[in-house]
């Protein structure tokens, strides 16, 4: 089911910016009970990169409403929302664009996240980088053309999730996920001030591991840090968490710190 500017239908105009340059952001939210898990969250995100894109978006009682009713309706299952910067002329300039679009569509939750969650997953390392930009890192632009490019090398494995690096090596996110790892009561995950995503399951778990037992801290790593680890885990909204089971010649069976926070990161199915 989709709803594209208050309407439901399931056609956008050609010339909007969506398609025409991935001009755009984007949030992916778990329905749980006909509620939205991390309203807020999700909302925050998305204000965010409109304003870091320029996008002049205003209409957030209208979404958030538009959101809450279509999770209503769904039950249980995924709700993702598009912002575009709306329909323009053929060039990269935006400024005749003063209208955003809109885009909400609901979907079941991926089966597979309950066995991932039960038996654990294996990484692959991708051949694939992200491209370093300031800029864009951290938000959830529509431009995920690297993450299709990743999402097919890792189909051409047996693994489950890809370990993604920058184009400098450094160890970033997955291809659908973020990254944390432990190495006795340190935890670690990547700093994502030059590329990746900053998931909202991650900021939670940031969160929480400041008020605990944990020390936590956002770091640069190569690939051989998950060697040394005592424990991998990653996660993202709809997960919400996940333990690794191996990588390369590496496995691990401690699942401290993933029982730490897997009830913890069971959402609060509130605003």
């Amino acid at each position: 089911m989709f709803l594209i500017n208050g309407e439901r239908q399931n056609t956008l105009a050609v010339t909007d910016r969506a398609t025409q340059f991935g001009d755009g952001c984007f949030t992916t939210a778990r329905i749980a009970a006909g509620r939205i898990a991390f309203l807020s969250a999700h909302l925050n995100r998305l204000r965010v990169a409109c304003e870091r894109l320029f996008i002049p978006f205003t209409q957030w009682e209208e979404l958030a409403g538009e959101m809450q009713q279509m999770a209503q309706a769904k039950g249980e299952g995924v709700l993702k929302v598009i912002l575009s910067r709306g329909a323009g002329g053929r060039g990269y300039s935006g400024k005749t664009c003063q209208t955003p679009s809109r885009i909400l569509s609901v979907s079941d939750t991926p089966s597979h996240y309950t066995h991932w969650r039960t038996d654990g997953i294996r990484l692959a390392l991708s051949p694939v980088r992200l491209g370093c930009n300031p800029h864009l890192a951290g938000i959830k632009h529509l431009n995920r053309l690297e993450q299709v490019l990743i999402r097919s090398h890792l189909e051409q494995t047996d693994a489950d999730e890809a370990l993604v690096l920058d184009s400098d090596g450094w160890i970033t996110e997955c291809c659908a996920a973020n990254l944390f790892w432990r190495k006795g009561n340190e935890v670690f995950t990547p700093i994502l001030d030059r590329a990746g995503v900053a998931g909202i399951m991650r900021q939670h778990c940031l969160t929480l591991l400041a008020d605990s037992p944990w020390r936590v801290s956002e770091t640069r790593a190569r690939p051989e840090a998950l060697a040394e680890a005592d424990e991998v885990i990653i996660c993202n909204a709809l997960m919400p968490l996940v333990p690794v089971t191996a990588f390369a010649e590496r496995r691990w069976s401690a699942r401290e710190l993933y029982h730490f926070l897997d009830p913890l990161c069971e959402p609060p199915i509130t605003s």
